[in-house]
């Protein structure tokens, strides 16, 4: 069996908010992929340029097709979402665009050890947002001591 990994659901707590937030950071998200009933927004889905499916889902959404699912206590994540961008410039260009529209700096933009601009910013619900250059062998540098 070989398995594939083309889809990722993100459970918010404000969907228009979040359909907003990435909008803001460029991924383009059509009209017609969002989902409203009188209730409110419950469902996105659109495909990134790469081919991966992003949804994103109301809380009530996910209780509906997920018996076992439970709103987070408090925030924090164990994921970043990590989105490439063409240059190093570029990264703290959005980074700072996305900071000053209201979006937390988790980590400011730094040459990372492994080549890559790099800076991480928080969506509406916590969730960690990567934005990445391509990785330069000349920025390269040692990893850190762990």
């Amino acid at each position: 069996m070989r398995i594939d990994l083309d889809q990722i659901d993100l459970i918010a707590a404000d969907v228009d908010a979040t359909v907003e937030f990435y909008r803001a950071l460029g991924i383009e998200i059509p009209e017609s992929a969002i989902w409203r009933t009188a209730s409110g927004t419950h469902h996105v889905d659109f495909t990134m340029p790469s081919g991966l499916i992003v949804h994103f889902d109301s809380e009530a959404l996910a209780r509906a097709y997920d018996r076992g699912w439970r709103p987070p206590s408090g925030k924090g994540t164990r994921a970043v979402l990590n989105f490439k961008v063409a240059s190093r410039t570029d990264v703290d260009a959005l980074h700072d665009q996305m900071c000053n529209r209201g979006s937390p700096s988790t980590q400011p933009p730094f040459d990372a050890f492994w080549g890559a601009r790099y800076a991480i910013i928080e969506d509406p619900d916590g969730n960690h947002v990567g934005i990445m250059s391509p990785s330069d062998a000349a920025h390269r540098t040692a990893p850190p001591a762990l």
